[in-house]
């Protein structure tokens, strides 16, 4: 399996990216660039390149709680090649070095393969809930 590289988007064309992969899988919550830098400074966001060409992102969000939030984005184009996993297992040791004791996900219902990765990974529902007018997004948690 291919290796990627991260990087921490610091400079606004890596937050483009990060902000161009989220809004690809998530047209229903677009972001702005504005939006992003909000959010790197509250979250650790990472974007993922195979050599020179962009894959995909994650968002790590901090324990609260004890509960720390992993979410793994993958270009269509780049699914089903183990680049999620790495994503997400990223995501994952960086939530348990912060202190998660519970890693939960969030997925939109429209994304089929996010659900289905979730799954797999053995995340199981725990919370679903409704934006706006067909928007349902589901909340997994590994048990």
């Amino acid at each position: 399996m291919p290796t990627l590289r991260f990087e921490q988007p610091h400079a606004d064309s890596k937050l483009e990216d990060w902000r161009y992969v989220h809004n690809e899988i998530i047209p229903a919550d677009p972001l702005s660039l504005d939006d992003v830098r909000e959010r790197v400074a509250r979250h650790r966001l990472e974007v993922a390149y195979l050599g020179e060409v962009l894959v995909g992102c994650s968002t790590v969000r901090p324990p609260r709680d004890g509960t720390a939030t992993v979410i793994a984005r993958v270009l269509p184009g780049h699914r089903g090649r183990g680049f999620g996993g790495q994503l997400y297992d990223r995501g994952a040791e960086l939530a348990r070095r912060l202190g998660a004791e519970v890693i939960e996900t969030i997925v939109l219902g429209a994304n089929e393969d996010g659900l289905r990765f979730a799954q797999r990974r053995g995340f199981v529902e725990v919370d679903r809930y409704v934006a706006g007018v067909d928007e349902v997004w589901h909340t997994l948690r590994l048990p």
